[in-house]
């Protein structure tokens, strides 16, 4: 099939092209910037420069296309202002997908809580997932909490973390719960959705790894993977806005990146249900496996 990724410079656009190759589908890309994508080492078909906010160079991308890949998020640099922008860039996509008469666009958000409070990230999230089913009704859906990856910036941040403070501070979000999910998993996931049943398409599909664990216990497993011993200070508060600048400078992050992300973590982020590896024919990888195959990688990569 013709298939089109967009977001082909990030970390997940970028592994998902030789995997799509391999397959046998042909693989353009769409982008901002060519010297990103070359950094990224995406090796695509053919690449279309544009914009997905103005809607620049959207038809050229879409044109023939079957599968498009929708992985474009705007919270970095843009501020508070990151919701708007992220429902403006999703609505222009998908009524240029549909007039291209594109068959599924396959999108990877994000977990939401089930008692329904949700953060601006993910209801962020919700509002670009809705758009696009809307729009082209055979579309697929995958919601995914942490991927474990080497590239995963979510990841890279709390492995910096546990490197660089002898003591982890953790806000009362420690005790809830989530299920983490192997990048190459994830890549698995999105391979698979371009060939899905249709009668499996139409809806959104919950991703988790086989271990559950609060963040607590996350940031222990990574640690002990990493053999080193870290003590924690449990904080009866979260308070956010001051803990993501801090952490971020720690890390050297984004705070604009970092805020939206912690919001996220003062619920449980677990699947709905546990259909989808079946489904989609995945075999998950257990959480030390994935996380100890991240840093490997993260060894050889450019940090």
């Amino acid at each position: 099939m013709q298939t089109l990724v967009t977001g082909v410079s990030g970390y997940v656009g970028a592994a998902l092209v030789p995997r799509l190759i391999r397959d046998g589908h042909s693989v353009r890309g769409f982008a901002r910037s060519a010297e990103r994508v070359r950094a990224a080492g995406a090796e695509v078909d053919d690449l279309v420069l544009g914009d997905a906010t103005s809607g620049a160079g959207l038809d050229r991308a879409l044109d023939g296309v079957d599968v498009a890949y929708y992985l474009i998020h705007s919270m970095e640099g843009v501020g508070a202002s990151f919701v708007d922008v992220e429902r403006r860039q999703a609505e222009t996509f998908a009524a240029a997908a549909a007039a291209a008469g594109v068959r599924r666009v396959v999108y990877l958000g994000g977990l939401v809580p089930h008692d329904g409070t949700i953060s601006r990230h993910l209801a962020s999230r919700l509002t670009v997932e809705q758009a696009l089913l809307d729009a082209v009704p055979e579309s697929v859906a995958l919601r995914a909490s942490l991927v474990v990856g080497a590239r995963s910036r979510s990841f890279r941040f709390l492995v910096r973390l546990i490197e660089r403070l002898p003591v982890l501070a953790l806000p009362a979000w420690r005790v809830h719960r989530t299920q983490p999910i192997d990048g190459r998993d994830v890549l698995e996931f999105l391979a698979s959705a371009a060939t899905l049943a249709p009668r499996h398409a139409g809806r959104s599909w919950d991703l988790g790894g086989p271990d559950v664990m609060s963040y607590q216990e996350l940031m222990r497993r990574i640690a002990d993977v990493m053999m080193v011993d870290r003590l924690s200070l449990p904080l009866s508060f979260n308070l956010t806005p001051v803990a993501s600048v801090v952490a971020a400078a720690v890390a050297g992050e984004d705070p604009g990146l970092i805020e939206p992300l912690m919001e996220s973590l003062e619920h449980d982020l677990l699947p709905r249900d546990d259909d989808a590896a079946a489904t989609f024919g995945v075999r998950l990888h257990r959480f030390e496996a994935a996380v100890e195959r991240a840093l490997r990688d993260m060894e050889v990569q450019p940090r």
